[in-house]
């Protein structure tokens, strides 16, 4: 199998047309949507002395007939492939990779942008830049289906339409990431009918499953979180390995039914290798709260380390178990032992040194984890960004000497209003001044 390579700027231009080989009869309209593609001049002359006609496969079709794009091209969210057969038949198949646009042109980048959202009318204005959308129960219904400001009028019933409009809106190049409502469900016949009915909705191509981690929450305690003072009464750091490894066995299920899976909620470097055994298509680095809580763990433990004030420990105990590093009923935790357990993960994410200043500790481990796992198609998605420079900081990393051949491998998702501020500066206002004064306000 071969990935068509464009020909180098200046090298004579070749196409699958100058191979000059017949289509297979019935097939000449789905050929010539790839014809004009360019061939490089190594594989020009490899397939010159080994094809000597011209098919495509029978996913090429079903992708075409679904997606219906105009006579003579192909859909976004596809590379072309080709394979030369026995007797010489040289196949043509569209293979599914959102790092391509229509007609099996590469991206202007290899890395790819994602939204965030459910809501049709913020991710409408972004269409044209993404490959992915990522969203999940609460996306769905707390930040648009249940928000009047944001479903104006009550335009959308239900989840279904939203992410039927979602799918028109942003078209076959981008793949959509939605997650089960209930994944604690124990019947997998549920959950499989559930996942069966976004790949209905959705197409093959584009539906990616969400599958949680779901640590010590189960079926049988996930009403804690939704009653009383919404704690769980479990630690994190104490899961049955039953509850634990549901995400990974749910995601290797859903995988054996041909559906790919975005293992979500990745906080910790520790989690990756073993979310890696779940063969994944994306795994996640959620940086905002994470580096929000180390920050605020960094803060509490230097004020009792200059003044041995145990009220700041007091606080650091609180907080951990806002921020459920501690259980609800952990009142009264040893206050050394929750220093040690805050030093720890101070310590563990870096946040005194270059390395996890800027909260990107967990990215660096993930992509220096990929770049050396058997599964080349995974990627990595950096979520939940925030704040004045993380999204400058990643767009630094990911230029680096070290993470730069790691570019292809990764998406950043946020919220189209956050991505939409790093498209402007402030001289942008400054020359529109200039400019507007010069014509006179007038074209």
């Amino acid at each position: 199998m071969t990935t068509l390579r464009p020909s180098p700027d200046g090298a004579a231009s070749y196409r699958i047309r100058t191979l000059g080989l017949i289509p297979a009869a019935g097939e000449e309209e789905y050929v010539g949507r790839i014809v004009d593609h360019r061939l490089a001049p190594e594989d020009f002359r490899a397939l010159s002395g080994l094809a000597r006609h011209i098919g495509i496969t029978e996913e090429f079709k079903r992708v075409i007939d679904y997606f219906a794009p105009p006579a003579g091209h192909t859909p976004a969210g596809f590379r072309i492939d080709l394979n030369v057969e026995a007797g010489g038949l040289l196949q043509i198949d569209l293979v599914r990779d959102i790092s391509y646009d229509a007609d099996g042109v590469l991206r202007p980048t290899n890395l790819l942008f994602s939204a965030d959202s459910a809501n049709p009318y913020e991710i409408a204005p972004a269409a044209g830049i993404l490959a992915n959308l990522t969203c999940n129960p609460a996306i769905i219904y707390d930040l648009f289906l249940n928000n009047p400001k944001a479903n104006v009028g009550a335009a959308f019933k239900d989840r279904d339409e939203v992410m039927t409009e979602i799918g028109r809106i942003l078209g076959p190049g981008c793949d959509i990431s939605v997650e089960l409502n209930n994944p604690f469900e124990s019947d997998f016949a549920k959950l499989l009918e559930e996942a069966e009915s976004f790949r209905e909705m959705l197409s093959p191509w584009r539906v990616v499953i969400k599958v949680p981690h779901t640590g010590p929450v189960n079926a049988d305690n996930v009403g804690e979180l939704l009653t009383g003072d919404k704690r769980l009464s479990h630690r994190w750091w104490e899961p049955s390995t039953e509850d634990a490894f549901r995400g990974h066995n749910l995601a290797l299920k859903l995988r054996e039914h041909g559906f790919r899976v975005n293992f979500t909620l990745m906080f910790e470097p520790h989690q990756t290798q073993l979310a890696l055994q779940a063969k994944p298509y994306f795994i996640n680095s959620f940086v905002r709260h994470r580096l929000a809580q180390s920050t605020r763990m960094r803060t509490l433990l230097d004020g009792y380390a200059a003044t041995k004030d145990k009220s700041q420990l007091v606080s650091l105990r609180d907080y951990m178990i806002a921020a459920d590093y501690l259980a609800g009923s952990d009142t009264d935790y040893d206050l050394e032992e929750c220093r040690r357990m805050a030093e720890q993960f101070v310590s563990y994410r870096g946040v005194r040194t270059l390395e996890g200043a800027d909260g990107l500790d967990s990215v660096r481990h993930n992509l220096r984890a990929l770049r050396t796992a058997n599964l080349p198609d995974t990627r990595l998605i950096v979520c939940s960004m925030d704040g004045d420079m993380m999204y400058p900081e990643i767009d630094r990393l990911l230029t680096s000497d070290e993470f730069a051949d790691m570019s292809r491998r990764v998406v950043l998702t946020a919220e189209p209003s956050y991505l939409a501020r790093f498209t402007s500066s402030n001289q942008v206002i400054s020359y529109q001044r200039q400019f507007m004064n010069a014509t006179g306000g007038h074209s």
